[in-house]
């Protein structure tokens, strides 16, 4: 796959407005804040591909990027304290609508801050992958605001908490120095090529 064929292609804030699934979709989840746009961006050699909101939580579309033959399909954000519940209603109802529907989902990248545990929104998400048996990993995000040993530590206790729930890789991870981006893009190639066991 060639990162540098990215381009963002729309925002769909329902879920009748999503495209047809026509090639491999990656997909990102995680809380406001965790770094979504960054570890996109950081991905595909870019630095505005995904805009970073400077109002977490207000976001609540589903934004596709094409991504040379694939595309990235970037999750609105959860967790945010000031959204009101009309606002999680529809996030809700656009994400259930997503898996729902018959999409060439090839894995789901779930991200979670390394430097802190898995909060009840992120703990939460991890119960529906799991329930609903959609294929995941996790990228662990902002490791480079750890030592060295601290991202050690993290890493292990959170892969087994993890590994709980039916994550099939952790990756450590950071937008900042590049740290697990070479990682992940072949996770990616391995999903695309239908070798996922090999990661």
């Amino acid at each position: 796959m060639n990162y540098n064929r990215s381009e963002f292609q729309a925002s769909y804030g329902i879920s009748s407005q999503l495209p047809p699934s026509d090639r491999p979709e990656f997909v990102f989840s995680g809380r406001s804040n965790v770094g979504k746009s960054s570890l996109i961006n950081k991905l595909c050699n870019r630095k505005n591909l995904a805009r970073v909101s400077s109002t977490p939580g207000k976001t609540a579309t589903i934004n596709f990027y094409r991504v040379d033959t694939a595309y990235f399909v970037d999750l609105p954000g959860y967790g945010y304290a000031k959204v009101s519940n009309a606002d999680r209603e529809r996030w809700d109802e656009l994400i259930n609508s997503y898996f729902e529907a018959d999409r060439q989902l090839s894995i789901l990248v779930q991200l979670l801050d390394c430097r802190h545990d898995p909060s009840a929104d992120d703990l939460q998400m991890l119960e529906y992958l799991h329930y609903h048996q959609i294929p995941f990993v996790v990228a662990l995000t902002k490791a480079d605001k750890l030592k060295k040993k601290e991202q050690q530590s993290q890493y292990e206790k959170l892969c087994a908490l993890c590994e709980q729930y039916g994550c099939r890789h952790t990756f450590l991870t950071s937008a900042q120095s590049g740290l697990g981006m070479e990682e992940l893009r072949d996770c990616f190639e391995r999903y695309l090529e239908g070798s996922p066991d090999g990661v």
